[in-house]
């Protein structure tokens, strides 16, 4: 058995699961989010309990197993706690602002980088005097979260060298030496 499959997910108060056919539906405090599910999994709902099971021991079974398990794990938590994500900008001139769902970003190219966030997610931007500019997301949706802060990154991903570029808060760059002179 897959451990992290045959895991049974509890189901806080304040959270409404229902399972319809291949759909399972989440709904919380923080909001609402449904994920389809390969019909060879059975998911069942009993005494405020999700379990998954599989029908063999086949590798696609197994797989699948695991993984829809972890999608409604990460749902429920979701839509009590809700994820945040926190990346810095580091860079001379490399700045962030924030208007509604509207990022604009100064990555020292010839043009700001204007992206408009879907609407589950909540931005914030602070710029502090001495320290690198910093971008807060938080949503409910872990999967939505993870794509948009891994595109915000793809604009300036950090590079070995002197390390400038947009990284999450916590991440470790590894630096290269460079090029020493010869002699």
């Amino acid at each position: 058995m897959s451990r992290i499959g045959k895991a049974p997910i509890t189901i806080p108060s304040g959270v409404t699961v229902t399972v319809e056919g291949t759909n399972v539906k989440v709904k919380g405090p923080k909001g609402e989010l449904t994920q389809e599910i390969d019909p060879a999994i059975t998911v069942v709902q009993e005494d405020g309990v999700l379990t998954f099971t599989r029908p063999s021991d086949e590798k696609e079974h197994r797989s699948k197993h695991g993984l829809y398990r972890a999608l409604v794990a990460n749902m429920v938590t979701g839509v009590t706690e809700g994820y945040r994500v926190d990346m810095e900008l580091v860079g001379v001139g490399y700045r962030a602002s924030a208007a509604g769902q509207e990022l604009t970003l100064a990555l020292g190219y010839s043009h700001p980088i204007v992206m408009v966030l879907p609407n589950e997610i909540k931005l914030e931007s602070e710029t502090k005097k001495g320290s690198n500019p910093t971008i807060t997301l938080t949503s409910h949706d872990r999967q939505l979260i993870g794509m948009v802060a891994a595109k915000i990154r793809s604009f300036r991903k950090p590079e070995p060298y002197k390390g400038k570029g947009i990284r999450f808060v916590g991440e470790v760059i590894r630096r290269k030496a460079g090029k020493t002179a010869s002699k």
